[in-house]
């Protein structure tokens, strides 16, 4: 096994992971529901967030990546978050 092969992942944490997407998407129908106002956006992206990040790191295997690969994609979506952040605070405040 080289550096760069990866333990495969186990069917019981890839239906764990599979299940608590599922979850989380009856959670974004039920939060849609609410009358929560502004922070309904805000929500809606804290629970994508979190469906996007199991995705990323089980699905697309960035758990077994080097740190240097992680740190380039929280960067690069950081800077994504900032700038959808910066467009609802202009919606927000027309």
């Amino acid at each position: 096994m080289n550096r760069y092969s990866h333990p495969a992942l186990s069917f019981r944490c890839l239906t764990t992971v599979w299940a608590l997407l599922l979850v989380l998407t009856g959670i974004t129908v039920f939060v849609s529901r609410l009358d929560l106002g502004a922070l309904n956006i805000w929500a809606a992206l804290g629970i994508a967030t979190l469906k996007a990040s199991l995705v990323v790191l089980y699905f697309m295997h960035l758990k077994h990546e080097p740190r240097l690969l992680k740190l380039c994609l929280f960067i690069a979506l950081l800077t994504l978050a900032s700038f959808i952040g910066l467009t609802f605070f202009d919606v927000l405040y027309r």
